[in-house]
């Protein structure tokens, strides 16, 4: 890396948790300033205005989790010990896996109707974590771990949108108390597909 990408990437690396905690709209080029204690004119030599520097963080928090996931994953040797894996990982909203809380959930309600890029951003997201729900499944099912006629489109539709809908509810709330029984529920549909 040059310089000039090595002060990128450590711009990118600080503002990332406090657009994630604040929000985008809520984050001041100020903050980014005070964290990483840099001034504007250094700012916008690396990134043209906060619009540019918001997406960037995004997709650094949105990898931040993804390679936390992946690793978590890759430690279970069936499907369903890869499923229950990424249950497990999203089961504890109170002490997320990146600082702030779930990106997806986080961005994604600042940018429906706000930011046409990060809204894109967080739909391809959801979109793959989807479909690497239904590839686990479908694997489970042609190792003949489970039922055949289980639809796994249908249920990592489930599995997902509850997941973050305790997310949400848990951070709400200040406690994992509601993720607990989507925990103890989406395990229990799962145990109950195997053959």
């Amino acid at each position: 890396m040059t310089k000039g990408e090595e002060t990128r990437q450590f711009i990118i690396e600080k503002a990332a948790p406090i657009f994630n905690t604040k929000g985008i709209a809520a984050t001041s080029m100020s903050d980014i300033m005070e964290a990483t204690k840099l001034s504007k004119g250094s700012m916008y030599v690396h990134f043209e205005n906060k619009d540019v520097l918001a997406c960037a963080a995004v997709d650094h928090n949105m990898k931040i989790l993804s390679n936390k996931l992946q690793a978590e994953l890759s430690q279970g040797k069936s499907a369903e010990e890869q499923l229950f894996a990424y249950i497990d990982f999203f089961s504890n909203p109170i002490n997320p896996p990146v600082i702030g809380g779930c990106p997806l959930l986080n961005f994604g309600t600042e940018a429906d109707d706000t930011n046409p890029i990060v809204k894109e951003k967080v739909n391809s997201a959801i979109k793959r974590g989807q479909q690497l729900l239904t590839t686990i499944i479908e694997k489970g099912i042609i190792n003949k771990e489970f039922d055949p006629k289980w639809n796994a489109t249908e249920f990592s539709t489930v599995l997902f949108a509850m997941l973050e809908g305790g997310h949400l509810m848990s951070r709400m709330s200040g406690n994992n108390d509601n993720m607990k029984t989507i925990v103890q529920t989406l395990k229990k549909n799962i145990s109950e597909k195997r053959i």
